[in-house]
């Protein structure tokens, strides 16, 4: 499966007889896969179906789906509660034993919540039959939004190779330094060295031995570019294979992140310091665009 985007956009639409309907989904960037219903009243048994669907075809996103129907639900005819009607006539003669009060009038009786009821007359089997093309159409809707999706994450995958092509290249640009040529690390190592052994009182041949590892270590950026390379590598390897690699490239900027800083740290010169600092600029935008992947 290629990388997909969180941001994405659907919609579906249906009819059956007199009721036609309409399917939006929507999803934007989340930690998580969040859905979120919302249906006419009486639908509300499609929705663990939504969710369902939902959870085969994305990993992570805030999705929105809403259904909205038109038209008649079948035919409809008024109809009287009469156990509610009953029962409010009971305490309407309690109550009139206990205080002198006037019967309620009919109008007042049947404007009581409940007393009167919209009674369908359509059959079970026509409401399920209908119920079973709404929710094919939602399959039909969310496959669209998994499409959308991944169509925005192609795109996003043409930048990734880009930057990754950026950061690959200022990565040589790193390497080929003089700054960090055996040389040029030597003069500078001898001039240190120097200093230590003329430092008065003189440092003892261990202590010195110490301060010259460490100053190889404090100058070497060569493990800082050898580990880029293979960011650079795994990064490729996660588009190409695609599915939910969004959180495992960010964890790889972080890491991209954390070499372009050591390797600033060790810089020595003007020029490896701008090549690390434009390193965080695409890292950081590298970033960005990961954030956007599922």
């Amino acid at each position: 499966m290629p990388v997909a985007s969180m941001t994405g956009f659907a919609r579906g639409a249906g009819q059956d007889g007199s009721v036609a309907w309409a399917w939006e989904a929507k999803s934007v960037n989340g930690r998580g896969l969040d859905v979120r219903c919302r249906l006419p009243a009486g639908m509300d048994a499609i929705d663990p179906e939504i969710r369902r669907i939902a959870g085969k075809l994305f990993a992570r996103g805030s999705l929105s789906v809403s259904l909205q129907i038109d038209g008649g639900q079948g035919q409809t005819r008024l109809s009287v509660n009469r156990d509610a009607l009953d029962q409010m006539l009971d305490v309407c003669r309690e109550l009139r034993q206990d205080v002198d009060a006037a019967p309620p009038s009919l109008e007042a009786l049947l404007a009581i919540r409940g007393v009167v009821e919209l009674a369908e007359e359509e059959a079970p089997e026509t409401r399920s039959q209908r119920d079973a093309l709404i929710v094919s159409n939602l399959r039909e809707t969310l496959d669209a939004l998994l499409a959308s999706r991944q169509d925005e994450g192609a795109r996003i995958a043409a930048v990734l190779a880009d930057q990754l092509d950026e950061i690959a290249k200022l990565a040589e640009q790193a390497a080929d330094n003089a700054a960090l040529q055996p040389e040029a690390l030597r003069a500078r190592l001898n001039e240190r060295v120097g200093a230590l052994i003329d430092a008065t009182p003189a440092l003892p041949e261990e202590r010195l031995a110490q301060e010259v590892a460490l100053l190889l270590v404090k100058s070497d950026g060569r493990e800082e570019i050898d580990r880029l390379r293979a960011h650079v590598a795994a990064a490729r390897e996660l588009i190409e294979a695609g599915g939910a690699v969004g959180r495992r490239l960010d964890f790889l900027c972080q890491e991209f992140n954390r070499e372009a800083n050591t390797l600033c740290s060790k810089a020595t010169d003007v020029e490896l310091t701008r090549i690390g600092l434009d390193l965080k600029v695409v890292i950081d935008q590298l970033r960005e665009q990961v954030q956007n992947l599922e």
